[in-house]
């Protein structure tokens, strides 16, 4: 479940797990700063202006059936950032939070 770290108008710090993503405006970044077991890998960072979309993903789990769900910060390049959340109602609260923030539509 995301949580959020810090919300004011000029940033945006949220925790996914083991992953926190800051959207800086100020700074004009957004960086991802990822965990692997114990170890911090190295931050991604991209400028705000890039990230031009916000959507939710669904996938299930093929063994247990279990559907997972992913607010994915999509990129002006083509890429995305995919960022788990366990519940339906928690991703969408969360993606909402994160488009007001950018002021981005869907997708």
């Amino acid at each position: 479940m995301a949580k959020t770290l810090e919300s004011t108008d000029q940033r945006l710090t949220m925790q996914f797990s083991s992953n926190t993503l800051e959207l800086d405006k100020a700074a004009g970044s957004a960086t991802l700063q990822r965990k692997i077991l114990f170890w911090s890998a190295k931050p991604i960072e991209k400028p705000l202006a890039d990230v031009t979309g916000v959507t939710v993903d669904k996938a299930v789990d093929r063994a247990s059936g279990v559907e997972v769900y992913h607010v994915m910060l999509v990129m002006r390049t083509g890429d995305a950032w995919a960022l788990a959340e366990n519940d339906k109602a928690r991703v969408e609260a969360t993606a909402s939070a994160i488009r007001k923030f950018l002021g981005v539509q869907d997708g």
